[in-house]
């Protein structure tokens, strides 16, 4: 089987990432990759969001987006008082306005 690189398409202020098949690539991580139809029905997207601090911010984020229909799990890098990485796996079509009032729900602000 031969992996591809993630292939990124911006849409206005996310990023859709399509599965590649297997994390890092095919580094061989440790991390079993997703059936192939689990993988062909998920699509991740990246965002920036500004404001976060801590744990807590970190928390408050993760279950605001967890909580829009079609959002299966949520990833973020803390960056304090900086432009934090925000990872959303999906498994149905979320639009770019319920993920901007969902983290203005929580308090931050998209980038």
């Amino acid at each position: 089987m031969t992996i591809q690189p993630n292939s990124l398409t911006s849409i206005g202020d996310a990023v859709t990432v399509a599965p590649s098949g297997s994390c890092c690539g095919g580094g061989g991580c440790g991390v079993a990759s997703a059936p192939a139809t689990d993988a062909a029905a998920s699509e991740g997207r990246e965002l920036l969001v500004d404001g976060m601090t801590c744990d807590h911010c970190v928390r408050a984020v993760t279950e605001e987006l967890r909580a829009l229909d079609g959002v299966d799990g949520v990833d973020i890098d803390l960056v304090a008082g900086g432009t934090s990485r925000v990872r959303m796996r999906t498994s149905a079509p979320v639009t770019n306005d319920a993920v901007r009032a969902a983290i203005d729900e929580a308090g931050y602000r998209l980038v």
